[in-house]
């Protein structure tokens, strides 16, 4: 099973950060946390590397219910989204499967959650593409 669904685009980089983080948003997430991954590897060990973006998404009504199906299911929380300049200009931007992820829990109500997340995850990345 993929562990992950993405599209790659023909964007410059931060065109495709405002547009992935508007097309979660379209789809009830909010972006909690971001980390710069480019900019962390320069700081801390003074590598230099790709532009790389990993978005903490967060449906919060979803996530609620997730967290009332299973409380520690929040070591999984938020869904990662990450946008990296891939070959010849282009933006690659993938989002985790929930459903892939929630394998390691045996919950089925948790599983039929986390198909309803990806779907949605799906949907934020297919509007990209419009």
């Amino acid at each position: 099973m993929a562990y992950y669904v993405s599209r790659t685009l023909a964007l410059p980089f931060d065109e495709a950060v405002l547009r992935t983080k508007a097309a979660l948003a379209e789809e009830g997430f909010g972006v909690i946390s971001e980390i710069d991954i480019r900019q962390t590897l320069k700081t801390k060990i003074g590598v230099a590397f790709r532009p790389y973006l990993i978005l903490g998404a967060c449906n919060p009504g979803l996530a609620h219910e997730a967290l009332m199906l299973e409380d520690k299911v929040g070591l999984m929380l938020p869904c990662n989204v990450i946008v990296q300049e891939a070959a010849d200009g282009r933006v690659e931007v993938a989002a985790i499967d929930p459903a892939a992820s929630m394998q390691a829990i045996d919950n089925t109500a948790l599983t039929a959650q986390a198909a309803i997340v990806g779907r949605k995850l799906q949907a934020a990345l297919d509007r990209l593409e419009g």
